[in-house]
């Protein structure tokens, strides 16, 4: 039976450009919130007869009971399939791979990232198009403006279907495809990487921690690495799924991953360290005493994908985030390829990596990826720095020296001004744009500017503009300070200041990184009025 119910209101929050909704896990759980954004989806993409989704997410609380809304509102909206996890369980990668392999209309992806989990804690949806990545802008607009008009929902009123059982049912006249969640992205895993070199490295002695923060990861890194190479048991810690995610933060840096970082700078450190996120798409690398920043990562990578199978005829281009740091770019002009500076999120890589433009992308918020799905990627990045690793013979600590003496070293760090007043954070970067048009040529705490804008990206593929993408100040000493309100909050809003220094070529890469970072930290302070604008110069995380 189809329900036909009538929605009294638009769906708070669902701003357009954005990819998905993240709101506190109580809000989803209030009636026709969840469906709400479910139709409107299904409506801005002509609706849902005879085409068919992947559905899965990362476990967190409320997953599985929006799972089942969503298969019901599926089958009430004609949909001919559907393809979902065993118990709902898909990591974002995953999904990404399954959508691509079977060539379906899209899906729906339950997560809200490294967000905390619980029901007093966030929760969050997002719709993946036909190519597996996030939906294009022109997409989300649609969507926005159907949860303005949107009157009616459908859903069946049928039971719960069971999802703990791989198989082929029925929901309706709907194919209800339920799936081993590890199985064919394991087997993508193969394809890219040099499985028999990486079990080689584990059988010589070479030891590894992958914490999966007790989120969606855990499974397909014990599977992986624990069972298809080799690791010890136990070299997958909180490898369990957990709604609360262990009462944890599920975001890979060395605030929220302290346990993992400590055991590396231990004496007591095994060789590698790894961590991913809440729904599987972040990760964060450590050698034995030494943390790899995601911009080092993603320059690292570029600089030695050639020594995995996948990337042996070598790369068609870059491309990261403006707030990334440069590092890729000068490995990519060695290499002759085509570098590209992208606004921030994953969407504004997936037409260039449609087009073939390029092969590996990379966020400074620990994503980095390539063109094996349409997602970032943590397990992944973690297996490619395995196969460098079982092929250079290396330390992390030496890899990352020689790069440096090479390319010159980006020091770099992020500060977060977590739950901020809106209308303070709003203030903030309202008064520093204002300002742009006289800072070129000042001097500020020391430093001159050399330039200064409002980021503006036009995509080279199909020429859509997105601009007010963040602010960006540039030293004449190689220095960059860059500043954006995130949107991956639930609360009030995030500041995020990204501070670069290059030590240029043949520089000093010994310093510690805040005190190379010191100078244009207090230039930021000073350009922004922040203790004036904000209350404080004090940030809640540094990374």
């Amino acid at each position: 039976m189809t329900t036909y119910t009538t929605v009294t209101a638009p769906i708070e929050g669902q701003k357009p450009g954005t990819s998905g909704l993240r709101k506190k896990t109580r809000v989803f759980m209030e009636p026709n919130y969840l469906e709400n954004f479910v139709q409107a989806t299904l409506n801005a993409i002509g609706g849902a007869q005879g085409k068919r989704f992947v559905v899965g997410g990362d476990g967190r609380y409320f997953n599985r009971e929006a799972i089942q809304i969503i298969l019901r509102m599926a089958a009430a909206n004609g949909a001919a399939e559907v393809i979902v996890g065993r118990d709902g369980i898909l990591s974002t990668p995953a999904v990404s791979h399954l959508i691509r392999m079977n060539q379906t209309d899209g899906g729906f992806i339950l997560s809200a990232s490294h967000n905390p989990g619980g029901i007093d804690a966030d929760f969050g949806i997002k719709f993946n198009s036909e190519n597996g990545g996030p939906a294009p802008e022109g997409l989300t607009n649609q969507i926005f403006a159907q949860t303005k008009t949107l009157d009616a929902y459908h859903i069946t009123q049928k039971d719960d279907v069971d999802l703990s059982r791989i198989g082929i049912s029925r929901l309706g006249s709907m194919t209800l495809h339920v799936v081993d969640p590890v199985e064919s992205y394991s087997t993508l895993m193969q394809t890219l990487f040099d499985f028999d070199a990486i079990r080689a490295l584990f059988a010589s002695g070479f030891t590894m921690r992958f914490d999966a923060m007790h989120a969606v990861t855990g499974p397909y890194a014990t599977e992986i690495l624990e069972e298809m190479l080799g690791a010890p048991a136990g070299t997958v810690i909180n490898g369990t799924p957990s709604e609360d995610f262990g009462k944890g933060h599920p975001d890979p840096n060395p605030i929220w991953a302290k346990d993992l970082m400590t055991e590396m700078m231990s004496d007591s450190a095994p060789d590698l360290g790894a961590a991913s996120d809440g729904d599987g798409d972040r990760n964060m690398i450590v050698g034995r005493g030494a943390y790899v920043t995601p911009s080092d990562s993603l320059a690292v990578l570029a600089a030695n994908a050639h020594l995995a199978p996948a990337y042996r005829r070598g790369l068609a281009g870059i491309a990261r985030s403006m707030p990334t740091s440069g590092a890729a770019d000068r490995v990519a002009s060695w290499l002759g390829i085509p570098a590209y500076e992208t606004p921030t999120g994953w969407k504004f890589f997936g037409t260039l990596l449609d087009a073939g433009k390029v092969t590996l992308c990379g966020e400074e918020s620990a994503g980095t990826g390539s063109d094996h799905v349409r997602e970032k990627d943590g397990l992944w990045a973690v297996l490619l720095w395995l196969n460098i690793l079982a092929v250079r013979k290396q330390s992390v600590a030496q890899i990352m020296a020689t790069h440096w003496a090479e390319y010159g070293r980006d020091y770099y760090s992020r500060y977060d001004f977590e739950a901020v007043a809106s209308d303070k954070a709003n203030a903030l970067m309202q008064g520093l744009i204002a300002k742009l048009p006289q800072l070129p040529g000042q001097q500020i705490a020391g430093l001159t500017v050399s330039a200064a804008d409002e980021f503006t990206y036009t995509d080279p593929v199909d020429g859509s503009v997105a601009s007010n993408q963040g602010v960006r100040i540039m030293f004449e000493s190689g220095a960059r300070a860059v500043f954006r309100l995130s949107g991956t909050g639930t609360e009030g809003a995030t500041i995020r200041v990204y501070l670069e220094q290059f030590s240029g070529l043949g520089g000093d890469i010994s310093q510690d990184p805040q005190t190379a970072l010191a100078a244009v930290w207090a230039a930021a302070v000073a350009l922004t009025d922040m203790e004036q604008t904000i209350g404080r110069i004090t940030p809640d995380v540094i990374t």
